[in-house]
């Protein structure tokens, strides 16, 4: 009689890299990677926001979790494209309202300095460090390009939550709470 293996949950599979990696140090800042997670998921929840938004803001860094390129290669000159990596991981996981805001929110940072004014001064040392390894503003083409894109607007949503969740002080629900958001919009 063959034996299946049981599929690794979900929940597992998170628990796993949340646990294992994220309560490293969040680049410069003084909270570590999964204070970030949690609090840029409050900040989608408290705005509104599907299931799947939360989500995404929950795991929005998870290709900074899943690389092999240490723990801070953008100090090395070098961008991780950790927007790519973890929409991918996500695209195996979940729909495209999950993925593709995380694979655009690196994208939404530029088209952000490039048509906010002030949007460059809100950013902490960490992202304007980034900005210029993730290719800086937009041109004019790029953002309306970008604009017209379908995950546009929830992209510009996840990564005003993103710039917003960097408070040492923040208080938030654990990660089982927000994994209840995401056990709702997960593939398995």
């Amino acid at each position: 009689m063959a034996h299946t293996i049981p599929t690794r949950s979900l929940r597992d599979e998170l628990l796993d890299i949340f646990a294992g990696r994220a309560t490293k140090r969040y680049g410069l800042s003084e909270i570590n990677q999964l204070q970030h997670a949690l609090q840029s998921a409050q900040l989608a929840e408290r705005a509104g926001g599907s299931a799947a938004l939360i989500t995404a803001a929950l795991l929005h860094d998870v290709g900074h979790m899943i690389h092999d390129l240490g723990e801070d290669p953008a100090s090395s000159g070098i961008d991780d494209r950790h927007e790519a990596l973890g929409a991918d991981w996500l695209a195996e996981r979940f729909g495209p309202d999950v993925s593709e805001p995380v694979r655009l929110h690196v994208a939404a940072k530029r088209y952000l300095v490039a048509t906010e004014a002030d949007y460059a001064a809100k950013l902490s040392d960490d992202s304007v460090r980034s900005l210029q390894l993730q290719g800086g503003p937009m041109s004019a083409d790029e953002a309306a390009s970008f604009r017209a894109g379908p995950w546009a607007e929830s992209a510009v949503k996840l990564r005003r939550f993103d710039e917003g969740a960097k408070d040492p002080r923040g208080q938030t629900p654990d990660f089982d709470y927000y994994l209840r958001f995401a056990e709702r919009c997960g593939r398995r």
